[in-house]
């Protein structure tokens, strides 16, 4: 198990839509254990593959540690689709691992339905609400290659302009190793600790 980079706000893998998995073989769950682990490490809820620099369709979840869904087990969800978004909506902040110290108002709906497949590519349909809801849908975006940003209009994106290109340039601090782009187009996954 080891903590990976995570890829920053900048780099184009973050806009592309992942690829569908196959099968799960030991280097996809050798993939998994790392994520959690880096999740965990940066403090996150979620974390999707091309965060990683990964192009696969594959999220990592856990929201127990937040108050009142300590019984929420983690989950692993491989090539989900949301086949429903219920219509009442709420408007809650939401941060990225992928752009540091951006925080924004993010309106979702509250009820999604989910349909992903499990390590043993078991199909499994889920109804989610509230914060798990949220969870996925952020995820799901991320294998979409959509960000937070995009929910927001022209002059709020105007407003975070500056901290998006310091993000860029790697000029953010973070307690948790990053990736800048640069870095992995030459093939170095190594990676500095702010």
């Amino acid at each position: 198990m080891a903590i990976l980079p995570i890829t920053l706000f900048g780099d184009k893998i973050l806009r592309k839509k992942v690829g569908t998995i196959k099968e799960v073989d030991n280097e996809t769950v050798k993939l998994i254990k790392d994520m959690f682990d880096t999740m965990k490490n940066a403090n996150g809820v979620g974390l999707a593959a091309n965060q990683v620099g990964i192009n696969k369709s594959i999220f990592v979840a856990d929201i127990s540690m937040v108050e009142g869904y300590e019984k929420t087990k983690p989950m692993v969800v491989i090539n989900p689709k949301i086949t429903f978004r219920f219509k009442e909506k709420s408007s809650v902040e939401e941060g990225c691992l992928s752009i540091p110290e951006v925080r924004l108002n993010i309106e979702r709906p509250k009820n999604i339905t989910l349909v992903y497949f499990d390590t043993n590519m078991k199909k499994h349909e889920l109804e989610a609400d509230e914060l798990l809801a949220r969870v996925i849908q952020h995820e799901y975006d991320h294998l979409q290659g959509v960000l937070i940003i995009d929910y927001v209009s022209d002059e709020l994106k105007e407003n975070i302009k500056e901290s998006l290109e310091k993000i860029k340039k790697g000029e953010v601090e973070t307690e948790y190793p990053t990736c800048l782009p640069a870095d992995r187009l030459q093939g170095k996954r190594d990676y500095q600790l702010k």
